[in-house]
């Protein structure tokens, strides 16, 4: 079993920047493909980047691509969500989440969720 928190949400002008941090426990995260995925009000959740359990192979939305940087540190089992060149429409509840492949994040069917933090971007 993995449990997921994350951290590093606020409020931050357009442009700035924002990293976002996920702990996990459980000895399962090291094996484990992670995603981040956003839902904005009145929107369905959306997948904005996946990464391997080895860090090797990363996915990212059109939407995101060339701003966010997604990365994990298996020692010390945490993954990354590093935001430049933030917009408004940015502005969403921002998910971590487990899947035993990262096939499966991109299937929108991880197997565990982070609790989300909030990440407002002011125009």
């Amino acid at each position: 079993q993995v449990q997921l928190v994350e951290s590093g949400g606020g409020l931050v002008q357009a442009g700035g920047s924002l990293r976002l941090s996920c702990a996990a426990s459980g000895r399962a995260f090291s094996t484990s493909a992670m995603g981040w995925f956003r839902q904005a009000p009145g929107k369905e959740r959306e997948n904005v980047a996946a990464i391997g359990w080895a860090g090797s192979s990363t996915y990212y939305a059109d939407s995101v691509k060339g701003r966010f940087t997604i990365s994990r540190d298996n020692a010390k089992n945490t993954v990354y969500l590093q935001m430049n060149s933030l917009k408004p429409e940015d502005t969403a509840v921002y998910y971590c989440a487990a899947a035993p492949s990262i096939v499966t994040v991109l299937q929108n069917n991880p197997t565990y969720w982070g609790q989300g933090t909030q990440v407002t971007v002011s125009s």
